[in-house]
């Protein structure tokens, strides 16, 4: 038993290593708001989630923005966009987790990531409206962006970022899925019995 508590958590330290530097190879989309950038980052953390179960998912996004937010900082002074990262990753991986867990197959992993991109998506559109771009524009001292203005950044920018963010998450996943679908269902049984 300790030699499998041991194993998890050097798994999910790896797995955190390995998501924050993905996170390092952020990128802009065009025609996008320059501030939302997209990176692989989720990965990891949705390997972990369905080889070792939501905690270590949890755990894997936790980690990947608390050490990106020590070593890169924040603009705001508070790590309101590592929050966002956050959030983000849980409404992607959790979903995935949950379907995987009933349809353990490359189906069942593509339905998981379809409503995981639909989740981050809405999930993302409503909180950010209503918490994370008030909570910049506070810690920023700007005044802030209201009515058809804030709800034009949801729709014309927030939403469509994460369904592209979203699609292209997905595209890389079931590209590795179809290599490591052996490996993943071992690792489940192992971690997950």
């Amino acid at each position: 038993m300790k030699n499998k508590k041991l194993q998890t958590m050097i798994a999910i330290g790896m797995l955190s290593s390995i998501s924050f530097i993905l996170m390092l190879f952020n990128f802009p989309l065009p025609a996008l708001p320059a501030f939302l950038k997209v990176d692989f980052s989720d990965v990891p953390a949705l390997i972990a989630a369905v080889t070792m179960g939501p905690v270590a998912g949890i755990l894997v996004a936790f980690f990947k923005n608390v050490l990106d937010w020590l070593f890169a900082g924040s603009p705001t002074g508070v790590p309101v966009g590592h929050m966002a990262n956050f959030v983000t990753s849980l409404l992607f991986i959790l979903p995935v987790y949950f379907i995987y867990q009933k349809v353990a197959t490359k189906k069942g992993m593509a339905f998981g990531l379809t409503i995981g991109t639909l989740s981050m998506a809405i999930g993302m559109s409503i909180l950010n409206y209503f918490v994370f771009l008030p909570m910049y524009t506070y810690f920023l001292n700007m005044p802030p962006t209201t009515g058809d203005a804030l709800f034009g950044m949801i729709v014309l920018g927030i939403l469509p970022f994460n369904i592209i963010k979203g699609v292209l998450l997905t595209a890389v996943v079931l590209l590795m899925f179809s290599s490591m679908h052996t490996w993943i269902e071992k690792q489940r049984t192992y971690y997950l019995s």
